[in-house]
Formats: structure tokens, sequence, C-alpha cells
């Protein structure tokens, strides 16, 4: 099967870059990417021997003589800067030798370069306070997930969709969509699941589709019927999403600002040529100047195509959910939430003679006390 027509080139380097992956398994990649193992063997035979330029459709020489003169110098970093207009001395300097250039100067060389040309401003001459942040130890432990705040476009507004990887800063997704609703929020999701795979956990904000502080949604029971154990952030805490929001400033500085777009397949079209050059090509400063590429690997969980059916132990209680959310149990009704509406849930004993535990699946959920014959939802949160 070929190659989908969108951004040819950036996929067969994505591609190439998951599948050399120690322990990759090649047939599921290429299930994923719809190829044939003929083609994937193809492209990562040329990438070995040629680097990048063996996954070009016509042959390129690639770059990978020295930078001889002061001339040939200066030249070469304001290309790129012109190519990366947001990307400041240290990440122009890493793309530059990550292109296979030599004899670069310091970081503050290129800084005086850029600046003796005009191209520095006086923000960019401030300096950035350093933070450090606590990551997952491993890809796939917990993706970060919101909508970047809705923009006009030439047709109504754009609302994008950015899913990022914890431990990687991978972008798996950056979508253009028309509305926060579930039903397109969720074709978004299947799409990069199919493509990367399943997470262990996500982590969002209380906000549309999957956001109510208080109770489960469908969005919610969705994830977790997929084995993806679901957490929220604080009200009013945006910092516990803060990779996710840090990409958001990134999209904003690297693609938004300035940028008008005619309707949501122009606004698509951009997110898509950026996206790759964020994940393969720009130089990240919290992972000591490397891509997030080189961090990443996909999920060894490939996306169900259909749902997993609801499993029980057998000495569960098991009672299905009626259809305003009431679980009745023993004579008396507690309300659950509507997304559980029509739902098996078990209800199992806990160390404590006064409570049970009620679970959806693996997940526990909410806990009933005997004593006060009351029902406390326990939704997962981020702390």
């Amino acid at each position: 099967m070929p190659w989908k027509e969108l951004s040819v080139m950036d996929q067969r380097k994505e591609f190439v870059m998951l599948a050399s992956k120690e322990g990759a398994n090649l047939r599921e990649l290429c299930r994923r990417y719809e190829i044939s193992p003929t083609t994937a063997y193809k492209w990562l035979g040329r990438f070995q021997e040629e680097g990048e330029a063996g996954l070009e459709s016509h042959s390129r020489r690639p770059l990978n003589s020295p930078l001889r003169t002061e001339e040939a110098l200066e030249t070469r970093i304001l290309e790129a800067r012109r190519s990366h207009q947001r990307w400041g001395a240290r990440k122009l300097k890493r793309w530059i030798e990550g292109q296979g250039a030599t004899g670069l100067p310091s970081v503050s060389t290129v800084h005086a370069i850029l600046k003796r040309h005009g191209q520095i401003s006086a923000d960019e001459s401030a300096a950035h306070q350093a933070w450090h942040r606590f990551e997952h130890a491993q890809p796939n432990d917990l993706w970060q997930m919101d909508f970047k705040g809705h923009f006009a476009i030439g047709v109504g507004r754009c609302h994008p969709l950015t899913v990022l990887d914890d431990h990687s800063r991978y972008g798996l997704c950056l979508g253009a969509q028309s509305d926060e609703r579930f039903a397109p929020t969720q074709q978004r999701l299947i799409q990069t699941f199919r493509r990367y795979g399943l997470p262990w956990r996500m982590t969002m904000d209380n906000g549309t589709p999957w956001g109510d502080p208080e109770r489960y949604t469908r969005f919610d029971l969705w994830l977790m019927r997929l084995g993806i154990k679901v957490s929220h952030s604080r009200p009013y805490h945006p910092q516990t999403q803060g990779k996710d929001e840090r990409f958001h400033r990134t999209v904003k500085a690297e693609i938004l600002q300035g940028q008008v777009f005619r309707d949501l397949a122009h606004a698509q079209q951009k997110f898509d040529e950026w996206l790759p050059i964020y994940n393969l090509e720009r130089p990240h400063e919290a992972l000591a100047m490397e891509t997030p590429a080189s961090r990443y690997a996909p999920s060894s969980r490939p996306y169900p195509e259909e749902l997993p059916e609801l499993e029980y132990d057998s000495g569960d209680v098991v009672r299905k959910v009626q259809g305003k959310g009431e679980l009745h149990y023993k004579g008396n009704s507690y309300v659950l939430g509507q997304a559980f509406s029509g739902h098996p849930v078990a209800v199992r004993k806990t160390r404590s003679d006064d409570s049970l535990g009620v679970y959806f699946g693996v997940h526990r959920v909410a806990t009933i006390s005997l004593k006060e014959v009351s029902i406390s939802i326990e939704k997962g949160r981020k702390t």
C-alpha cells in the first residue's frame, strides 16, 4: 500500500526514526503507517546508507562539508534563521550541526552574528528562567491533552487539539477542529492511537468534552475501556499541564503569530507542515538540546478497533446502571452519574466494613458508605 499523499517525506522520516528504535515492532509499525514490509525495508536501507537524503524520491547530496569561510558560515546561519524565525542561537547551532555541518562557532558567536544582522529582538536577548519539571520515565507512560485557545479564521473559528508525550515532549497530535465536542475529538484521538498506540495514562483539564470535576463523562469512560487511566488537573491549576501549556506557547510563536488561515483545511496544512519540524528537527532545551524524536518510541499497545468488553471477577456483585445514572444496591439507590447509564459496574468489599468499592472494569470510580447510605465519586486527579 502506498504512502499517504500528505507530507510523504515527513512520514518517511518519522517511520524510519521509530522503526530504528531498539525493540521496535516493524510489522506493527507497517500496519499503522499502511505500508508493506518491502517498502519499509527499502526506506530503512536507504536511510542507513545515506541518512535523510536517502529518503528523498530523487537523490540530493547531503550537507556534510565544513563551513570553511566566515561568509559561508554567516550565510548558513542566516538561512537557518529565515527558515526558523522563532529559534534562538542555541537551537539554530544544534540544528545546523544535525544537518551535517561542522566548524560552527560557539553559541555566543552565533547569537552575535544574528544580532549584527538585525535578527535578534530585545525580547530574545532577555534571559530565560530555567524550570526543572518532573517527567515520566518512559514514553507513553503519560500523555497530556488539551485544547489551545480558539481563534478566528476566514470561515468560523479554529480549536487546536494538542496531545503531547510527557517523557519526550513528542507532539502526537495537533488537530484543527471547528469545535470541542466529543465526536470530532474522539475521531482525532482514534487517528492518533492508530498511529502511535495507546498510552498507559492521559491527563487533561476539566474543560469540554472531557471535563466535569465531580462526575465522569462519556469521554472518560471511553478512555478507561481502552485500558487508559484518566486523571484531571485541579481546577485553576494549569501548571499541572505544564508541558502541554509550554507546547501551546511554541505553537503560538512558531505557527499562529502573524498567520492568517483561510479555513480549517489551511490551518491543518500549516499544522502538518510544522509538527514534523518540532518533533524531528527542533532542538528542545528541556531535552539538553536533543529533539523529541530522539526520546520517543511508539507504544506496544495497539488500538483495538472494537472496544473490549467489561470483565469482572466471579465473586463481584454486578449491577447495570440505570437511565439517569442510578446504581441500585440492597434496596438503596446511589447516583453514580449518567455517563454510566446502561453499563455494568461491580460492587466489591473494601478493607472497611462500612464501605464498598464501585468498579468500572479495572477502574475504581466510587465508594459507597454503608453507614451514611451515600456514594462519593472518585474521579482521578493529578495533584
